[in-house]
């Protein structure tokens, strides 16, 4: 895993750096586990755009992750470590030794030939997976429930970990990516190690095209705009006296958005705050 560089042919390729994908070891996927991926341009029912700058893109098939990890006390060897265009992170197909295959997320540190499995006394090694309250305070998790049986929904970016600080009888104490402590059940399972492809905050896009292959269409500032367009257009020259709004009025840039009082008594600490310069 590392970065690659590109020679300066053209003023795109510049500065564009980009994966080499080193750790891939098969170029095309599991077909049995791969879905048609239909796309909407961001576009309803009725045909109104209800999310801004999608569009586009190259076309994709989904690979089918195995989020749950619910088959309990069946061993499974990793046959190949893959690309999945649909995350940031690479994918690890499983050869369980019942004959099925499935998509989990890979971590650092887990290569071809390894042996994974989902169990009360699995050790604690990359790619394992166990409840919180059968692992020691300390371990570095991904992909961990918030509720038993639902799958995995919380640390599974690029790069991305957890770490179990506390546990009690009914509650564990995880410290997210974030830095905010918060609270889980201790019966929800978790997946042991960082998720891999660290180095996918490094890359540097370099031309406006690669974007458009994601699928991320063109953004314009609202100070670009008229007034008619957005409450931050218009004005002669750069005005710098509006707050940051949406188009819709609607505060941005570091205005709090939650408003689940329902899970507030879980956060044992909020994320710490940027350091102001």
């Amino acid at each position: 895993m590392g970065i690659k560089l590109f020679k300066p042919r053209s003023p795109g390729r510049r500065f564009m750096t980009g994966p080499d994908f080193s750790e891939v070891t098969k170029a095309t996927p599991e077909k049995s586990l791969t879905v048609s991926l239909s796309k909407t341009g961001a576009r309803n029912n009725r045909g109104r755009i209800t999310m801004r700058h999608h569009g586009g893109g190259h076309k994709r098939r989904y690979r089918l992750i195995d989020f749950k990890r619910n088959k309990f006390e069946i061993p499974a060897k990793v046959v190949s470590i893959e690309y999945d265009p649909n995350r940031t992170c690479r994918i690890a197909l499983l050869n369980y030794a019942d004959g099925e295959k499935r998509y989990i997320i890979a971590p650092v540190g887990l290569s071809v030939g390894d042996k994974v499995v989902t169990s009360e006394q699995a050790d604690i090694k990359p790619g394992n997976c166990k409840k919180l309250k059968d692992m020691p305070v300390g371990t570095i998790i991904h992909n961990i429930e918030l509720k038993p049986g639902n799958g995995g929904q919380l640390a599974r970016g690029a790069g991305a970990s957890a770490v179990l600080v506390a546990k009690g009888e009914q509650y564990a104490q995880v410290k997210m990516p974030s830095g905010e402590v918060r609270r889980i059940l201790s019966e929800c399972h978790a997946s042991v190690g960082q998720v891999g492809n660290t180095d996918n905050e490094n890359y540097t896009i370099g031309k406006a095209g690669r974007n458009r292959w994601k699928g991320k269409r063109p953004t314009v500032r609202g100070m670009c705009m008229n007034p008619i367009d957005h409450p931050m257009g218009g004005g002669e020259g750069r005005g710098k006296g509006n707050h940051p709004t949406t188009p819709w009025g609607k505060p941005c840039k570091g205005h709090k958005t939650r408003k689940n009082k329902r899970t507030d008594n879980m956060i044992v600490r909020r994320r710490s705050k940027r350091n102001k310069k």
